[in-house]
C-alpha cells in the first residue's frame, strides 16, 4: 500500500556570516492522513497552557515561564509513533571552501538539504516537502532541489516527490515543532549554556533518545535520526547543483 507523507523542514544558523560555527538542517515526517490530528493536538496543548492557538512555537521563545508547555510538546512528539525527525549537523561552517568546489554558500546550502532529505525518501511511497521560507530568492533552488531528489530516485515524472514548496512556518504547527527540535540540536552543538529551560528540554530529549545529540545515530534510526556531516575533499559536493 502506497503511503503519502508530508515532510516539514527548517534550519538553524544557516547564514554564511552569522558568526555561528554549527549549522543544523532538520525535518519532521508525518503521514498525510495524520497531519490534521497532529495540528489539532498541538493546538490543544497551547490551549491547555493558556496560550493563544495562533501562538507561534519557536526555540527562541523557550523560557522558564513556558518550559512546561515545551516539555509537553516534546513528550507529544515522542509519544506519537507516526512522527519522526531527522537532522543534519554541520559542526563548523568556518572550514568550508566553496571556491574549491566552484559554488557559493547558497548552492552548498541546498546540497546539504539534499543530503538531509534523501534518506527520508522511499520509492514505495509519495511525499510533499515543505520548507520554511527565508527570503524571496529560494524558488529556483527549490526547483533544482526537487529535480535532483527526484532524479536520485529515478522519479523523472515526479510521482514519488510530488512537490517541494516554500511555506511560512507560522501557519504550520509541525514546522514549528521541527524548529524546536532543530533548535535543541543546534544549541547543544554550539556548546551553549545560557538557559536553564532550554538545557532542561535538551536533557529531556537525551533521556527519550539515549543519544548525546552531538554524534551521528545509526543510519536506520527512525524516530530521531542525526547525521554529523564533514567535508571530504573532492567527493564533497556531489548532487549536481550548479548555478
Amino acid at each position: 500500500m502506497v503511503m503519502e507523507y508530508n515532510i516539514y523542514c527548517d534550519e538553524s544558523c544557516h547564514l554564511e556570516n552569522d558568526h555561528q560555527k554549527a549549522m543544523v538542517l532538520g525535518a519532521i515526517t508525518c503521514p498525510l492522513d495524520k497531519t490534521q490530528a497532529a495540528f489539532k493536538k498541538i493546538r490543544s496543548l497551547k490551549t491547555l497552557h493558556r496560550l493563544d492557538t495562533s501562538f507561534e512555537i519557536k526555540w527562541i521563545k523557550v523560557s522558564p515561564a513556558k518550559e512546561k508547555f515545551y516539555r509537553d510538546l516534546i513528550e507529544y512528539f515522542f509519544d506519537e509513533d507516526f512522527l519522526s525527525f531527522r537532522a543534519l549537523i554541520i559542526p563548523d561552517k568556518s572550514i568550508l571552501n566553496h571556491e574549491k568546489f566552484q559554488q557559493d554558500h547558497n548552492t552548498w546550502y541546498y546540497k546539504m538539504y539534499f543530503n538531509m532529505l534523501k534518506v527520508l525518501i522511499s520509492p514505495e511511497d509519495t511525499y510533499n516537502i515543505y520548507i520554511d521560507i527565508k527570503d524571496t530568492k529560494g524558488s529556483e533552488k527549490i526547483r533544482k532541489l526537487h529535480d535532483v531528489l527526484s532524479n536520485e530516485r529515478y522519479d523523472f515524472d515526479k510521482e514519488i516527490i510530488k512537490k517541494i514548496q516554500l511555506v511560512n512556518s507560522h501557519e504550520i504547527e509541525l514546522l514549528q515543532l521541527a524548529d524546536v527540535l532543530i533548535g535543541a540540536v543546534s544549541y547543544i552543538n554550539r556548546s551553549l549554556n545560557t538557559s536553564t529551560a532550554k538545557t532542561s528540554l535538551i536533557n529531556q530529549i537525551k533521556r527519550k533518545t539515549g543519544y548525546s545529540l552531538t554524534r551521528s545515530t545509526l543510519y536506520k534510526e527512525r524516530k530521531f535520526n542525526l547525521f554529523v556531516w564533514k567535508p571530504r575533499s573532492e567527493v564533497d559536493g556531489v548532487c549536481c547543483f550548479h548555478d
